[in-house]
């Protein structure tokens, strides 16, 4: 147990750390200044890469060679790639590939 003291020196450290990230791109491309290709370049391919290295990270400990075989976890997937590609709504598609999964490995598996 930390003291109350110590949790709120905690609670504003972390608040001005999260002000100053949120606001170092608004300082360094703010007004007219033109973003650098560079940054333009990591805007567009990140978001695949970051997705890319979740779903290896979260596939990594399926055990395919017992049941279930990873099905739950391949009907997921598959329900986020069709929602994904048919209403092109990410919140959507995580939050009906999260209530799938859960309701698959609780209650059908």
């Amino acid at each position: 147990m930390i003291s109350t003291g110590r949790a709120i020196i905690i609670i504003v450290v972390v608040a001005v750390c999260t002000i100053i990230t949120r606001a170092i791109p608004f300082i360094l491309f703010g007004g007219k200044k033109e973003v650098p290709k560079r940054i333009l370049y990591l805007g567009r391919v990140l978001p695949s890469a970051v997705i890319g290295a979740l779903v290896v990270y979260c596939l990594k400990g399926i055990d395919v060679t017992t049941a279930p075989y990873g099905m739950a976890e391949f009907i997921s997937i598959c329900l986020v790639a069709v929602l994904h590609a048919w209403r092109r709504n990410a919140l959507l598609s995580i939050a009906a590939g999260t209530v799938c999964y859960m309701v698959l490995i609780q209650i059908v598996f």
